[in-house]
């Protein structure tokens, strides 16, 4: 089985498009093509529906799609392995994390690395959290710097960098800020009847949120959700709703609200692969992120 056709369907199925795919392989459309026919001829089944300009897997092709992500996953790791005997740091590292610790955690680690390793093309995808842990699952990034999940569950392994309190807040013209300014304490039963601007309740910083609540025996009265945090302090600064935040992100048009004995924390950390060994680009990040931890 040629691996250049392999590659070129993966990159079909994954563009749904013979352009696209041509395009990121830095080929013509027809030597993509042309690679595909031959895969299909090998194979003697047609892998592609082509319905105008939509491309589908087939039965076939979606048989056939894991096991060729398998296959070139094998093929670039062993190529790797046998480059990187020499203790050389050099090559590609996929990196996924979130926007908001892309912008509040990772530049020094970033201007750190970089220093060193100048040989490194650091690629990074920024996703949320629970796409990210998606990502490491199917081997498409090595490491993945995110909110870590309550549990992490084998094949994923994980460290935790730092602890990321989170607080509830509100404007400085809401209401609740008012009640704040005269020292009294804000109670869950207060913001459950309140409009919240919040995470989506499945991601892992919505559901710490909509735990609390559940406990609590209340409900939330979402008014918004967005998994972009920069848009939630935004929304909550003009007064929207309140929500919760972490430290990062909380400036002179936000109170902090005092809820008694109610304390969120979620943790910010590394994902990897169990059973996928870590490159030597992958290893040097890895040890530099330690550096910067902060448990």
């Amino acid at each position: 089985m040629d691996i250049d056709a392999l590659a070129a369907f993966v990159e079909v199925a994954k563009t749904h498009s013979f352009s696209a795919a041509a395009n990121s392989l830095r080929l013509t459309q027809p030597a993509v093509s042309k690679r595909i026919a031959a895969l299909e001829a090998h194979l003697n089944h047609t892998l592609f529906d082509r319905l105008g300009k939509q491309v589908k897997l087939t039965e076939a092709g979606e048989s056939l799609l894991p096991n060729a992500l398998r296959i070139l996953q094998s093929i670039q790791d062993t190529e790797r392995s046998i480059r990187e005997l020499s203790g050389e740091i050099v090559g590609s590292l996929r990196v996924a994390t979130s926007h908001h610790i892309g912008l509040h955690h990772l530049p020094p680690v970033l201007r750190n690395f970089a220093a060193q390793h100048k040989n490194v093309n650091l690629q990074f995808e920024f996703l949320d959290s629970e796409q990210a842990h998606y990502k490491i699952i199917k081997g498409e990034c090595e490491l993945a710097i995110i909110t870590l999940a309550p549990k992490l569950e084998p094949p994923l392994t994980g460290k935790i960098l730092w602890r990321d309190p989170l607080y509830f807040v509100c404007g400085i013209d809401h209401p609740l800020a008012q009640r704040q300014k005269k020292n009294v304490h804000t109670t869950l039963a207060q913001l459950s009847d309140t409009p919240a601007i919040l995470p989506d309740l499945n991601t892992f910083t919505g559901r710490l949120v909509k735990e609390c609540f559940d406990t609590a025996g209340l409900s939330l009265r979402l008014n918004m959700a967005t998994n972009y945090l920069e848009t939630i302090k935004m929304m909550v600064s003009v007064g929207l709703g309140w929500s919760v935040l972490p430290d990062t992100l909380i400036d002179e048009h936000m109170v902090k609200l005092n809820l008694i004995d109610v304390k969120l924390e979620r943790q910010l950390g590394v994902v990897q692969h169990q059973k996928r060994s870590l490159g030597n680009a992958a290893r040097a990040f890895y040890a530099v992120l330690e550096q910067y931890a902060t448990q």
